[in-house]
């Protein structure tokens, strides 16, 4: 059986029934019928660490970060592993990844690290790689096979021959509504890796797949984008139960193409809005459910917050809980084959929600 959580009973079970505020990472279940086999995972993405040097401030990010290592830590059950989910540092340099690497190493537990741009386009993952080791793996845990993908990367002439300085192109792929950006990609090598690895894999076995990118074509303009996401979806198209989780977006997403089930977490740095300009491109996007205004200055977890997914046999059901103590949740529905949400009060709504920490 899936477990149901509400915020309440989740930070008394933490040891915070006290504490206000949102959780920046998420809990995910996977239930089977044998509850021998049930697990827990917990998904922390988007921290955008920078660093501050000397006495010249740079905005950080690191607060979010640490508060989800912290309250992760509180879990109990304690989580079989964590993912980070992308992102980890804001230009890619040695000190923000240093930095960000000294916070997760106070994660108790084993972690597995997700590559965003923001840790690659500078010197191409290298440092990253020396911190967390290879940019794609998988890996089984039981009965669910994991497959985690370098999602970001992008055509070898925009890579190696635009840019004259290293800096100039991880600034140019670090922002965002960019002309001078390039689309995301898994690339020809990675989905020949992924096809040799599914091969060995039975079509009923679940499939979880972390990427930072969506995995999906949602908006060109902001790289909400995966240039070959056909190719990949077609590479789990076989597959019974295909769950995608996804960072990059800084916001609530939910889709399902075929049976791959998509969902995105938050960000603990900064929301993003929706698109504006989505009615364009409104082919492409997939059900925007909790709209995202950008992030007030004064009040950095603003349109953040946690989220818990329970997997059952494969079904993701999301239970989400909003900077503001609104919840919401996005479940499979058998009967439809689609995913649904609702949206419902908090039991502990009266409670403010906390601004600094």
């Amino acid at each position: 059986m899936s477990r149901n959580f509400d915020r309440r009973s989740f930070l008394k079970t933490a040891g915070l029934a006290t504490a206000a505020g949102t959780l920046p990472m998420t809990l995910v279940e996977v239930a089977f019928g044998q509850s021998s086999r049930n697990f827990t995972f917990a998904y922390i993405s988007d921290a955008h660490i920078q660093h501050i040097k000397g006495n010249q401030f740079v905005r950080n990010w690191d607060r979010g970060l640490i508060r989800a290592v912290a309250e992760t830590n509180l879990l109990d059950p304690r989580p079989d592993f964590v993912f980070f989910g992308g992102d980890l540092a804001q230009l890619g340099t040695k000190e923000e990844l240093d930095h960000g690497a000294e916070i997760l190493s106070r994660l108790r537990g084993k972690l597995y690290c997700v590559m965003g741009e923001h840790d690659y386009y500078l010197d191409l993952g290298e440092y990253w790689s020396k911190l967390f080791g290879p940019h794609y793996y998988s890996f089984d845990h039981k009965g669910v096979h994991f497959v985690v993908l370098n999602s970001i990367l992008t055509y070898d002439d925009w890579t190696y021959n635009r840019w004259p300085t290293a800096e100039q192109r991880m600034l140019e792929m670090a922002g965002l509504d960019n002309p001078n950006g390039s689309p995301f990609m898994v690339g020809e090598k990675q989905r020949e890796w992924l096809a040799k690895d599914l091969a060995k894999v039975r079509k009923d076995t679940p499939i979880v797949v972390l990427s930072h990118s969506p995995l999906q074509k949602i908006y060109k303009g902001w790289n909400f984008w995966t240039e070959d996401a056909e190719e990949v979806q077609a590479l789990l198209a076989p597959f019974d139960k295909v769950t995608v989780l996804y960072g990059h977006v800084h916001q609530i997403q939910y889709n399902k193409i075929g049976n791959i089930v998509f969902t995105s977490a938050m960000a603990t740095a900064w929301p993003w809005p929706y698109p504006q300009s989505y009615a364009q491109v409104e082919s492409y996007l997939p059900k925007l459910t909790v709209h995202m205004n950008r992030a007030d200055p004064f009040f950095e977890r603003d349109a953040t917050g946690w989220q818990f997914i329970d997997v059952y046999s494969g079904r993701v059901a999301v239970n989400y809980n909003l900077y503001n103590n609104k919840a919401r949740r996005v479940a499979y529905n058998e009967a439809t084959g689609q995913p649904e949400d609702t949206q419902y009060q908090s039991p502990d709504a009266r409670i403010p929600p906390q601004t600094h920490y």
